[in-house]
């Protein structure tokens, strides 16, 4: 596997860059908080600080009940509309592309954040739980029913009823009930997942299944390969059907895919890293600062310098 690149963040970097008032936490491991109401204006900081894209070091889970959020992920976007649920994994990419803030007082988001330690220590695999049970390119957003929002309002209370309880075994208690959670959550996408394959010919299928296993290749590879050839050998096609595949599939060409990641890769570098342009030239693999600027700027609009400052 390739070497990350995009920087990584994670609950310690959240809580320095943009402290929270209302968490409620356990140290760095382990965070749930809400954006409703009042609390609105104090939970703007870690709003402010996802519109830029981030690869988090953990697990991710959003749940709305009220109003509207746009979530990158991946770059793919996701509109959370009320009864929405949006889980991300460790390696997602993640960036909150707009949210409604004439109104964001009238929204009610839950959010839990959970360290990759947090997760190990409770001994169960939830990475490859959710990346082979699940279809995540497809379907990280999924919307609840009645039944299933309130199911997870109530996991969200007790969790918080735990954090600020006295018991002192607080981290083997959540994490069972994180344990429980998953399980739920993956009943509710298994029975999502199965009627959307119920409407889906098998010629669709296929070209769905090929791209997912494009953007799988894209995102480890990115960073040192940018060519066709490399992707269509790994999955055993020829250069010009890949490419009528992904267009197929997404609308969107290959080589277009290819770049989008490598300036998300540039974009988190640049804003979360303290390195010098000439080091992340090299880290991304361009011949000189000359051609990535150009690269940059035709894609952005701004040079790397002036997306640094901004």
């Amino acid at each position: 596997m390739e070497k990350e690149t995009l920087q990584t963040i994670d609950i310690k970097r959240i809580l320095a860059l943009a402290p929270i008032i209302d968490e409620y936490s356990l140290g760095t491991d382990f965070i749930m908080g809400e954006v409703s109401g009042k609390k609105v204006e104090k939970s703007e900081a870690i709003l402010s600080m996802l519109k830029y894209p981030v690869r988090f070091d953990g697990h991710i889970i959003f749940f709305l009940k009220k109003g509207h959020f746009s979530m990158d992920l991946n770059l793919n976007t996701y509109e959370l509309k009320p009864q929405s649920l949006l889980v991300c994994v460790p390696g997602n990419i993640i960036k909150l592309s707009s949210y409604d803030e004439d109104h964001i007082g009238d929204a009610e988001l839950y959010f839990v954040l959970a360290s990759q330690e947090f997760m190990n220590g409770i001994r169960f695999d939830f990475n490859k739980i959710f990346q082979e049970t699940l279809s995540l390119w497809k379907n990280p957003c999924i919307t609840l029913s009645e039944g299933d929002l309130y199911l997870a309002e109530e996991y969200f209370k007790l969790g918080r009823s735990i954090v600020l309880g006295e018991q002192l075994n607080k981290k083997e208690i959540l994490g069972s009930l994180l344990t429980s959670f998953t399980y739920a959550v993956l009943d509710v996408w298994t029975r999502r997942i199965n009627e959307a394959k119920e409407d889906e010919n098998p010629s669709s299928a296929r070209v769905n299944q090929l791209f997912e296993r494009f953007m799988s290749l894209v995102t480890e590879y990115h960073i040192t390969q940018r060519g066709m050839a490399f992707y269509a050998e790994k999955l055993c096609l020829t250069p010009k059907y890949l490419s009528k595949l992904v267009k197929q599939a997404s609308g969107r060409s290959a080589p277009a895919w290819i770049d989008s990641f490598v300036i998300l890769e540039a974009k988190n570098m640049l804003k979360y890293s303290d390195k010098s342009i000439k080091e992340i030239v090299y880290e991304l693999h361009f011949p000189n600062q000359s051609v990535f600027y150009k690269f940059f700027k035709a894609h952005t609009g701004m040079t790397p310098s002036e997306y640094r400052r901004g």
